[in-house]
């Protein structure tokens, strides 16, 4: 809890009332490594704050080596499948616990509970939606108008600890190389 109250508290003045209440809603959820907790086809239930661990979020395939990541949150971040949250529709998507993980979680229909009752559960929703476009136009851009070395080095400079925590296929994947290229963009630099 204490994580969380401190990231909000960063981006606003949260009443001690809105606070108690959005608390009151919250539940712990763990996750062991390597744990899928959102598969593809499923209806996303909750928006998590992570407050240990990494979690990916992928494009299954049959062939396992052919997944598509397109996405890592971390430690003091916000996860979610989106876009199914908001839709309540299944999900195109997983999500993996690529660590042990530990968030704390609201459901769906208390964080509409939360919005009617309080300020706090406005800002939430806000800068939830806020931060998962900026990730994902910023990827995109990447994609379209960078090189597979420059997406792998601006990654490098801006996340650091996902080159530490995060397997190579994994990364590979996020920039949208195969393994042996990004082996050969390694040995380049």
């Amino acid at each position: 809890m204490e994580q969380i109250k401190a990231y909000l508290d960063q981006i606003a003045d949260i009443s001690q009332s809105d606070w108690e209440y959005f608390t009151s809603k919250l539940e712990p959820r763990f996750f062991s490594k390597k744990t899928i907790f959102l598969r593809q086809n499923e209806v996303e239930n909750h928006i998590s704050f992570i407050e240990s661990g990494v979690v990916r979020l992928f494009i299954p395939k049959e062939d396992p080596s052919k997944e598509i990541t397109f996405g890592f949150c971390f430690k003091d971040e916000f996860v979610s499948a989106y876009d199914s949250f908001l839709t309540q529709s299944p999900t195109a998507y997983q999500l993996q616990a690529l660590s042990d993980t530990k968030m704390m979680s609201i459901t769906y229909g208390d964080l509409q509970l939360v919005y009617k009752h309080t300020e706090l559960g406005n800002l939430i929703g806000r800068l939830t939606a806020e931060r998962l476009f900026l990730i994902k136009s910023k990827r995109e851009q990447n994609l379209l108008h960078l090189s597979a070395e420059e997406r792998y080095l601006n990654l490098f400079k801006e996340r650091p600890e996902l080159l530490k925590e995060v397997p190579l296929k994994y990364i590979s994947s996020y920039i949208g190389v195969t393994s042996q290229a990004l082996s050969r963009i390694r040995k380049r630099l």
